[in-house]
């Protein structure tokens, strides 16, 4: 079965920097895209940035760009996004998320908070 299992998150301060990773199993991981989500207390789930299935094809949301990369190693099947200048908005759980044929799978998500 599709697992997805995200790491990599904690508390950090303002100006910081973290690196996330989905460790992705139970699918043939290259052959699709990939995406990291966010969900803030009492905000929907937005995305934050895709990867294309070979790794060369990336989109960020706004708020994401400049400060945030994705990226993925195929051989490996894991997803990385990598998070610099860090602000309080940022602080959210975030979500590893594949979408196969109409059926989406979730990670169990990671906890950002970015607070002095």
């Amino acid at each position: 079965q599709v697992q997805l299992v995200e790491s990599g998150g904690g508390l950090v301060q303002p100006g910081g920097s973290l690196r996330l990773s989905c460790a992705a199993s139970g699918f043939i991981f290259r052959r699709y895209t990939m995406s990291w989500y966010r969900q803030a207390p009492g905000k929907e789930r937005e995305l934050v940035a895709a990867v294309s299935s070979g790794g060369g094809t990336t989109n960020y949301a706004d708020s994401s760009k400049g400060r945030f990369t994705i990226s993925r190693d195929n051989a490996k099947n894991i997803m990385y996004l990598e998070m610099n200048s860090l602000k309080p908005e940022d602080t959210a759980v975030y979500y590893c998320n594949a979408k196969i044929g109409l059926q989406n799978y979730w990670g169990q998500g990671t906890q950002v908070t970015v607070s002095d």
